[in-house]
């Protein structure tokens, strides 16, 4: 049968719509030929009409014509001139009405509309009803959905508020282009018939097919799916994927609507090279909260992360494989709320493996909270999964409970704000050290502005700790371990902090420069005491130069006197926006640092280090952080992030490199240099190219202990993609240069086709 197609732009209308019509490969050519094409458009402007009064009861029809004739012999009324009738919520238009009040027949004629209760709309030029106006049939219809979408057909009937369709077509697409003629939907699907039934909200077609860009695609014989943004049950579209591990992959999702708050999609996962995997998602939304439940599960052969050829059958086994994923919140009054979440995995390649996550370590929580206007309270615990080559699983942490409250008020006496804090920790680990931590402190803070504009703010710190660990020599960092047993710890410290900012025009703009000037005073503390869980990353960068304690946690706290300096500027002009800072400090005592080389803080003087960020309107984004060695001022840290474009079309580049000269073995200080970039590139109004790369630029110079020659390929990703308002689709190849265990590196392609306005 020959396809008969969407209207071409043959007239200014801007309303101008889609023509029924469907391409059915099935049904021999002469069929096709034989049969009436439909020829059906929205009219080019609605009928109008005066509105038609409204009936006392539905057994009445609410009339309203220009001319209306009446014969009294036949009982026959014929109506001309913008007729409109309405019963019980259904609402008929049209040029002209015949209706035969013996036999309840009404013929509608020229520009007809029928609209139902529901909202959807059917478009004839002639129409045969029944005069309660909800059953009755039309040729060449158009029908209208309420919830987006339109069928056209070469012939429809309504029964009982069932719309049956026979040889037609449905689209969500927009069928008419920017000046509003007409065009190609980008897809439709055919049948030789269609049902839609409004209560349901729900289609479902005989023989149908779908029809992307004009061309067939594979026959769907038993299709139906939901209207509108509600959803319903059904067959999603399936994601087809091919990489080296698993080979070709075909999964086909079903979506189950449980309720209008619960579902479940159950997905099977195909393979060409191993076995089926399960993938199962459910979620629950209520008044109070939401939770979600993500599983999947499969069988097969499981090989050792410590293996160097995942085909050797050494260490390795046939065993259950899988992950579940799980997290929710409730909120349990305006001030209370609880939530969680549950991350873990049979092994540390699945996620690799079957390119569900490339995360290497899983954390899994549980909390409480309550959050008052001048208090806060938390109550929560964790647990760590690794997924790390080499890393043990007995020293991950076990993080419960950790506990903290917060209470801020306004002090009495000298005023500003007075905040007091409480806060215990307990770690364990099944073979590492324990760890069990309880502080309370109190700070203040004033901040006031001088006669000649200063901004200066006044800063005190008390703290009580309390801390006890055991099993320190099975920490694999001596420096982080402590000593055994109880131990406490006094901490205090006093800063004033003032800023100094000046305004004023400069290059048709406004320019901001701002000097910067800290005092701290902190006396000696036993740090080195006491074990160091959460304060292992320290790194001076623009973000820390002025607080009170440079470590990011509470086990180390920087016990140095010391004045930092720096200096602010912006500035803004019609288009442009430059926000850029410097600041180096000076440690006012002479005792040794507990901060390691590398951090740029083990000196007296510390490295120096800003930010720059530059705007241009939308289009160019530009940050560069750096840190300069305070003696030779080579570049520790030059870190670039860039982006320059539209939406549609742009480039993005990220530069990082460290270059601590830390010393070896302490953890998160090691050298690297690293290269991302990015882009999409807009050729035409829905179609796009983009990539990625990620390359590893560390050499043995800069990091020892890697095995990168200086030019390492990480991952590199292309891809072609259409996007419009009613579909999306993208075919994107992935190259993976990092194997772990049975997770190979190697090329991946996936191809992604999703149909907007359809319900699932």
């Amino acid at each position: 049968m020959s396809h008969v197609p969407f209207p071409r732009c043959f007239c200014p209308s801007a309303r101008a719509a889609l023509l029924g019509g469907i391409a059915l490969l099935a049904i021999p050519q002469a069929f096709a030929q034989e049969a009436p094409e439909p020829r059906l458009n929205e009219p080019q402007a609605p009928v109008s009409a005066p509105d038609a009064p409204a009936p006392a009861s539905d057994d009445q029809i609410g009339f309203a014509a220009d001319t209306l004739e009446y014969d009294s012999n036949t009982e026959v009324v014929t109506a001309s001139g913008h007729v409109q009738l309405v019963r019980e919520g259904n609402r008929l238009r049209a040029d002209r009405v015949v209706w035969n009040r013996t036999s309840g027949k009404v013929e509608a004629q020229g520009n007809v509309s029928v609209t139902d209760p529901e909202g959807n709309t059917a478009y004839g030029d002639r129409f045969d009803v029944t005069d309660t106006l909800k059953d009755g049939a039309v040729d060449n219809m158009l029908l209208v959905l309420q919830t987006g979408g339109r069928l056209a057909a070469v012939k429809g009937e309504r029964a009982n508020g069932v719309y049956t369709l026979h040889r037609a077509a449905y689209t969500g697409c927009s069928v008419e282009d920017g000046d509003g003629c007409p065009k190609e939907p980008t897809w439709q699907i055919n049948a030789v018939k269609v049902v839609y039934d409004p209560t349901r909200e729900r289609v479902s077609y005989t023989n149908a097919n779908v029809e992307l860009f004009g061309l067939p695609l594979i026959p769907l014989p038993g299709l139906s799916h939901p209207v509108g943004d509600e959803g319903g049950s059904g067959l999603m579209v399936p994601n087809l994927r091919y990489d080296r591990n698993n080979g070709f992959e075909v999964a086909l999702p079903y979506y189950f609507k449980l309720a209008p708050n619960r579902d479940l999609t159950i997905t099977p996962h195909v393979y060409s090279d191993a076995l089926p995997m399960l993938e199962t998602n459910y979620r629950h939304l209520w008044d109070r909260g939401a939770y979600q439940v993500t599983g999947y599960v499969t069988y097969g052969r499981r090989v050792g992360t410590g293996e160097i050829d995942p085909t050797l059958p050494a260490n390795s086994q046939k065993d259950v494989r899988g992950y579940l994923e799980t997290s929710g919140a409730m909120q349990l009054t305006p001030e209370w709320s609880v939530d969680g979440s549950v991350r873990v995995a049979t092994d540390r390649t699945f996620l690799r493996r079957y390119d569900v996550s490339r995360d290497d370590r899983l954390r899994s929580t549980i909390g409480a909270q309550r959050i008052g206007d001048n208090s806060y309270f938390s109550l929560r615990g964790w647990a760590v999964q690794t997924l790390r080559q080499g890393d043990s699983q007995g020293q991950q942490p076990i993080a419960l409970p950790v506990l903290d409250y917060r209470y801020r008020m306004t002090d009495p006496l000298l005023g500003g704000v007075l905040q007091f804090q409480a806060n215990t920790l307990a770690i364990s680990r099944t073979s590492g050290q324990d760890t069990q931590r309880a502080f309370a402190g109190a700070e203040w803070n004033l901040r006031t502005l001088t006669g000649l504009g200063q901004e200066v703010t006044f800063t005190g710190y008390l703290r009580g700790d309390l801390y006890h660990s055991s099993d320190r020599l099975l920490n694999p960092i001596p420096a982080y371990a402590g000593d055994a047993g109880w131990q406490t710890r006094g901490i205090a410290a006093a800063a004033i902090d003032m800023r100094w900012p000046f305004m004023g025009e400069a290059l048709g703009g406004v320019q901001r420069i701002a000097p910067r000037v800290q005092i701290v005073a902190a006396p000696h503390l036993a740090n080195l005491s006491l074990p160091n869980e959460d304060a292992r990353a320290v790194d001076l960068e623009d973000s820390n130069l002025f607080a009170l304690n440079r470590f990011a946690g509470y086990d180390r706290f920087e016990d140095s006197s010391r004045v930092t300096y720096g200096l602010e500027y912006g500035l803004e002009i019609p288009n442009v926006s430059i926000q850029a800072n410097i600041g180096q400090s000076y440690r006012l005592d002479r005792r040794p640092s507990i901060l390691p080389d590398g951090t740029g803080l083990s000196g007296r003087l510390s490295d120096i280090v800003g930010r720059t960020t530059i705007r241009y309107k939308d289009f160019v984004a530009l940050t560069h952080r750096y840190r300069l060695d305070k003696d030779s001022l080579a570049v520790r840290r030059n870190e670039i992030d860039a982006t320059i474009g539209s939406k549609s079309t742009y480039v993005m580049a990220g530069y990082l490199r460290l270059n601590r000269n830390a010393v070896a073995g302490v953890e998160d200080l090691q050298d690297r240099e690293e290269l991302r970039l990015g882009g999409r590139v807009q050729f035409a109004r829905f179609w796009s190219v983009f990539g990625s790369t990620v390359i590893d630029l560390t050499d043995a110079r800069e990091d020892p202990i890697s095995m990168s020659d200086g030019y390492q390929p990480v991952r590199h990703r292309l891809g072609v993609a259409y996007e419009d308002d009613c579909l999306t689709l993208g075919l994107t190849w992935r190259r993976d240069y990092q194997a772990n265990g049975d997770a190979r590196k190697g090329n991946s392609f996936q191809l992604r086709l999703a149909f907007r306005n359809i319900g699932i």
